[in-house]
């Protein structure tokens, strides 16, 4: 890193409670959103220092908090707690007027993360992961939560954008994904199955795709969940829906060739054993449309990814012109394929799960 961008880093880390000393730094390139750098004393890694961007998360105050909330729960001997580092003024984050929001958390050390699940002894870590998550904030009191996106998963909203976007979108794009279109409308009709007023609203990651989940690089043990900007309400399918469509997919997500895009049910059944290994923390309302957590979660990225096409591609960065309909094509065709393992994936959840008293 050249030495201007050393200077300027170790000058906002003087404005939080650590040791005062000149520290290195590296990039990392992991994620799209905020800048990240890894802090190391005599290249010894000490912390994770990130820019949060300003631009997607607008209430970082908001976020912030539910972060910290979280933090404050998430520590338990099977679940490796992050902290978060304070400003010398007591603040979750420090604030430059050049630069913008800057936040400090421990890091963990020897650790690694997956892009998608080759073995079931990693999809039973996840489901394992996951469901201490949850089970850990459980009584997370919800009113400290704010919304930080309202409706980030919210199907009403995403139909309605997909809709004013058939509208607007020009002829060509239209007739080039006619069949993502045919196949959105078919699979919200399905979709009305979930209804979220049976079910209880839980403190969510809800970005729960695997390469989020650190592993132990010693034994491949699932240590906790990272990348929290998103922790705020919402319900359990989220996650578990978010987790099956990198866990019981061995494909990219924006694999091409959809004949590489399967469901394994192995590593389906391998994380639903993981999530039973915590102990009962689901009510059976929960577990009866759980199954469809695995189609709507691809789905509702896939609708998105379409409207964003259909929009001329205002939303999620592209580095060719059809690159989101090929993202679509990608997640509906594993949102398909889940359809197709519903009566499979209801009936495992059912005998694997125990459900609340």
């Amino acid at each position: 890193m050249i030495k201007e961008k050393t200077v300027e880093l170790n000058e906002l880390l003087e404005n939080f409670s650590i040791e005062k000393k000149t520290y290195q730094f590296q990039g990392i390139n992991q994620g799209y959103i905020n800048d990240t750098y890894l802090v190391l004393d005599n290249n010894y890694p000490l912390y994770i220092l990130q820019r949060v961007n300003h631009n997607v998360f607008k209430d970082v105050h908001g976020l912030m908090g539910n972060i910290a909330n979280a933090f404050e729960f998430l520590q338990d001997k099977d679940y490796t707690a992050i902290d978060l580092l304070k400003t010398e003024t007591g603040s979750s984050y420090y604030k430059q007027e050049k630069t913008g929001y800057w936040r400090l958390m421990t890091y963990i050390n020897n650790t690694t993360a997956y892009d998608n699940a080759t073995n079931t002894a990693i999809a039973f870590q996840a489901g394992k992961v996951v469901g201490k998550f949850h089970q850990l904030l459980a009584d997370a009191p919800l009113e400290s939560y704010v919304d930080t996106i309202p409706q980030f998963h919210d199907l009403s909203l995403r139909h309605n954008q997909f809709e004013e976007s058939l509208i607007s979108a020009k002829k060509e794009k239209l007739e080039t994904s006619e069949a993502a279109i045919v196949f959105a409308k078919e699979t919200l009709e399905k979709l009305k199955i979930l209804d979220n007023s049976k079910l209880p609203e839980r403190v969510c990651h809800n970005d729960t795709k695997l390469n989020n989940i650190l592993f132990s690089k010693e034994d491949n043990t699932a240590l906790c969940l990272i990348d929290l900007d998103t922790i705020m309400k919402g319900y359990f399918y989220f996650d578990f829906g978010d987790a099956i469509r990198t866990v019981a997919n061995t494909a990219a997500e924006d694999e091409q060739d959809h004949d590489k895009i399967t469901f394994e049910r192995p590593l389906f059944e391998a994380f639903v054993k993981g999530l039973e290994s915590n102990g009962a923390f689901l009510y059976k309302e929960e577990i009866d449309l759980l199954a469809w957590g695995a189609v709507f979660m691809p789905f509702i990225h896939g609708l998105r990814a379409l409207t964003d096409y259909l929009n001329d591609n205002i939303y999620y960065k592209v580095s060719y012109e059809n690159q989101n309909l090929d993202r679509c094509l990608s997640l509906f065709d594993f949102s398909n394929k889940a359809l197709q393992e519903i009566e499979y994936m209801t009936q495992v959840v059912k005998e694997g799960l125990t459900p609340i008293d």
